[in-house]
């Protein structure tokens, strides 16, 4: 028998190369003074041929960002908002967008170091047009956003952050550069393998999951090699959106557990921290199965990916991370004296709660000095 579950997704998906061309006419049915989010490359609103008020949010998404954009999309009456970029540049753009309507302060509504509390009104229309094949932030119901003063990222949550359009254009990421294209990639791969496990995957998270990382370990080392293959470059953006979808339909793990503290303290692109992180994780929670739910689902699921891969995963996410130049977290100034407070604040992370296995303070720790 399967179980009873539900999926939810952006309201409308567009995807392939030069797709980006009917985003402008598309903004327009939502809204007239649109506000345009983009990262720290403003040059990115050109390609939407779109006028409009644009805002740069030059690194991840922090609180006092959020305000700042919040207060000048306010004084130009901004009436939809249009995210071009990475998952920085998105997760900010759909916090906008939430906010705007809804004008507490936004730590009310920030999970884990905030109240949590409810939206009280619909977000605004947002559009979501990924640059990079990683996050999967254009199909997902939360924006990641860093506290400074907790030292911690939490997320913003609501069903009704779904964006009204996610545009999704593989042309756009053929200029990431390598290291890019590595950190977002093994983000993706991550965003679909955490699903896979996770204790709230169901049959159409599993379909997307599997082909996903079936597109990511054929294309992401090509993407890496050749940037300008159009052909793998789909392959990633499609493994992106597989992820963005599945996340936000069966949670993730512990590698974004310890993602949210370690983004939060460190200036550590959230990719790199996932992609460092990855192989270590998934050999702690394949051990702790073993240990102590050795007839589990997850770990069968783990024993399925290893036909995929063409070996277990632990090693294979571990050559890949090699392969693609991906830096120990020691790169971002990590240390271990930093292990035993960046655990205790990923164990209170909300992504633990999908983790297939709750890993012990021991098993957080030995995991997180593993990958330094």
């Amino acid at each position: 028998m399967v179980a009873a579950f539900e999926f939810a997704t952006a309201t409308r998906i567009i995807f392939g190369p030069g797709s980006v061309r009917q985003a402008a006419a598309a903004a327009w049915e939502f809204g007239r003074r649109p506000l345009i989010v983009t990262g720290a490359n403003r040059e990115r609103a050109q390609v939407l041929g779109l006028d409009g008020v644009v805002h740069c949010i030059p690194t991840e998404p922090t609180l006092p960002m959020i305000r700042e954009a919040l207060a000048a999309a306010r004084e130009a009456g901004c009436d939809v908002v249009v995210a071009v970029g990475g998952g920085s540049a998105i997760d900010a753009g759909k916090a906008i967008a939430a906010l705007l309507p809804n004008q507490e302060d936004p730590l009310r509504f920030l999970e884990v170091v905030g109240a949590g509390q409810p939206l009280a009104y619909a977000p605004l229309p947002f559009i979501a047009i990924p640059t990079t094949a990683g996050t999967g932030a254009e199909v997902t119901r939360n924006a990641v956003l860093a506290s400074p003063e907790h030292g911690v990222k939490a997320s913003l949550r609501s069903p009704l952050m779904l964006p009204r359009l996610a545009v999704i254009d593989p042309e756009l990421a053929v200029s990431a550069p390598p290291p890019v294209t590595a950190a977002t990639g093994l983000d993706a791969l991550t965003q679909l393998i955490e699903p896979w496990v996770s204790p709230r995957a169901n049959p159409l998270t599993d379909a997307l999951c599997l082909e996903g990382i079936r597109r990511a370990a054929a294309s992401l080392p090509r993407a890496f090699h050749h940037p300008g293959d159009l052909r793998a470059r789909t392959d990633m953006a499609l493994a992106a959106l597989f992820g963005g979808l599945t996340l936000a339909n069966a949670g993730l793990g512990a590698v974004h557990g310890f993602a949210a503290p370690i983004g939060g303290e460190f200036a550590a692109p959230h990719g790199a921290v996932c992609a460092a992180l990855l192989p270590h994780v998934i050999r702690a929670n394949v051990t702790a199965l073993r240990s102590r739910e050795a007839g589990s689902e997850a770990l069968r699921r783990y024993g399925l990916l290893t036909g995929i891969l063409g070996e277990d995963p632990a090693t294979y996410t571990l050559r890949l991370a090699q392969e693609l130049a991906i830096p120990s977290l020691s790169a971002y100034g990590i240390t271990p004296a930093d292990i035993p407070s960046i655990c205790e604040k990923a164990a209170a992370a909300s992504s633990m709660k999908t983790n297939p296995i709750a890993l012990t303070a021991e098993e957080l720790q030995r995991t997180l000095s593993a990958a330094l």
